[in-house]
């Protein structure tokens, strides 16, 4: 006999060998639950891409301020620098669920070790520069360099005696820190991307700082490697 003429205990055995229901409510509520479950994850994702955008967007907003006179000059590194620094914003905000996630996985605790390591060439590099770069209203010219940049005097002792570049090497670092919180195809694209933005301007640095400093960078970048002591 067909379910639907053999009551409601046929009705309610048609449920269950259906969705696996409880034998007291029949299938209708256990179909019930798992759409609200589903409806329910939906909408947490939702909600989440959401905060996601806008802080992407309210960074971006800030990185742009930062960046005005950059942006104006196209071939100044500051200007390679805003998506260089745009990449790695829009990787830590795409990984950013996953940051705590699997603790004790290899990639995180890979993770982990980059952004750790990244303070090293960010903190000595700011330090040193600061200390001995004499930052000077000399290069007021130059509106695109920021206030620590703004060097007369070429530094090459401390952490710059090794690698021209530390605060870049921080970036690179921090990237592919933030690409190892949840490896995948999207993020190894704006990892490669931020790396080949933080080269560009590394090397539209180097092309400014022998306008300004002339043989003597010349003879420092023969000593010298770029991001990595020793390697490259």
């Amino acid at each position: 006999m067909p379910w639907y003429l053999g009551g409601k205990q046929a009705f309610q055995t048609a449920c269950q060998s259906y969705c696996g229901a409880c034998a007291d409510c029949g299938g209708v509520r256990g179909i019930s639950r798992r759409t609200n479950r589903r409806l329910s994850g939906h909408r947490h994702r939702v909600e989440a891409s959401v905060f996601q955008l806008i802080g992407f967007v309210t960074c971006s907003a800030g990185l742009v301020y930062l960046s005005r006179a950059s942006l104006r000059a196209p071939r100044s590194h500051g200007f390679y620098r805003f998506f260089a620094w745009e990449c790695i914003l829009a990787l830590v905000v795409l990984n950013l669920p996953a940051w705590f996630a699997a603790p004790f996985a290899w990639y995180q605790l890979l993770s982990w070790l980059l952004l750790l390591a990244c303070l090293i060439p960010l903190g000595f590099g700011i330090r040193t520069l600061r200390a001995y770069g004499q930052p000077a209203a000399a290069r007021a010219a130059e509106p695109q360099l920021l206030a620590f940049e703004k060097t007369t005097r070429l530094v090459t002792r401390g952490i710059y005696g090794y690698i021209r570049h530390p605060l870049y090497s921080s970036l690179l670092l921090l990237a592919w820190g933030a690409f190892f919180k949840a490896p995948a195809l999207a993020g190894g694209a704006l990892a490669l991307a931020a790396s080949a933005c933080l080269l560009a301007t590394a090397l539209a640095d180097e092309a400014e700082c022998l306008r300004f400093f002339g043989a003597e960078y010349q003879a420092y970048m023969a000593h010298t490697k770029r991001f990595v002591p020793f390697v490259f």
